[in-house]
């Protein structure tokens, strides 16, 4: 009985009688790089940096976004945030993670546009980019976020571009803050909301050595891996505590990085297992 009055139920619901808004993916995908475009030398400074693309349409035509793009038919989100960054930038990632929901009714000039934000993370080997479909162009912007109090200055720069938008924390709820922009600095839509999420977010979780060990090669030097800690957190870190925090994730390879000028470093990798 009940199942048939299902049936007449659903026989006769009419989606197309209720309001509902377009869904789409942004990607926030970061990689730690070096200064030096030489894999993980001992003295090279390493720099974390985000995807971003240059639109190549209206709106915010010319301006720098994120990557993304609207849910098709029969897609998942995450696949659909797959598809639109290997098209809009030729990068591949391994793994995206779902990150906050923005669905501010005007946060979109086409309508209403609920974003599903997602965050990955890209290993320096594997960041070549470049403009597709939509994206007239594809780059790593250097990243500056800085919080102070309730003031959020983020700061976003490649060789050619430098991008400065002001946020203001508003509230902070089950420990992660909701931002208000002041000024995007040029960034599209509400990325710049978007982007500070997602940095707090990877600044919250990257003491987890799992998250670390994705933006190296399967093989790293101890330094290297400490200082995409640092370039993440932008703080400096004592290398005694660090590597004693490390050692139960991490072992000793027959192997060691050379290069002129230093000695030869032991290689590590990831503990199998762990």
């Amino acid at each position: 009985m009940k199942q048939s009055e299902e049936k007449l139920f659903l026989e006769n619901y009419k989606i197309e009688d209720y309001d509902r808004p377009s869904v789409a993916v942004d990607i926030a995908a970061f990689s730690v790089r070096s200064d030096e475009n030489e894999d993980y030398k001992r003295d090279s400074v390493q720099k974390l940096s985000l995807l971003l693309i240059q639109r190549g349409i209206h709106p915010y035509k010319d301006c720098w976004a994120l990557p993304g793009g609207f849910v098709r038919k029969g897609e998942t989100l995450e696949e659909c945030a797959m598809r639109e960054i290997t098209e809009e930038t030729g990068v591949t990632p391994d793994a995206l993670m779902p990150d906050s929901v923005f669905s501010n009714p005007g946060r979109d000039p086409r309508g209403w546009v609920i974003s599903n934000a997602f965050v990955s993370v890209i290993s320096e080997e594997n960041i070549n980019a470049h403009g597709g479909d939509d994206a007239a162009e594809a780059k790593w912007f250097d990243v500056s976020f800085t919080v102070n109090d309730k003031d959020v200055v983020l700061v976003l720069r490649s060789e050619e571009s430098l991008i400065t938008a002001k946020l203001r924390i508003i509230s902070v709820q089950f420990g992660y803050p909701h931002f208000e922009i002041i000024d995007s600095g040029g960034l599209a839509f509400d990325h710049a909301e978007i982007i500070a999420c997602a940095l707090y977010r990877l600044r919250c979780i990257i003491e987890d050595f799992d998250i670390i060990f994705d933006f190296l090669p399967e093989k790293f030097t101890l330094s290297s891996l400490q200082r995409v800690q640092e370039a993440i957190l932008d703080t400096p870190l004592l290398p005694a505590n660090f590597r004693r925090k490390a050692s139960p994730y991490i072992e000793e390879t027959d192997e060691y990085l050379t290069g002129a000028g230093h000695r030869p470093a032991k290689l590590f990798r990831r503990k199998q297992g762990g």
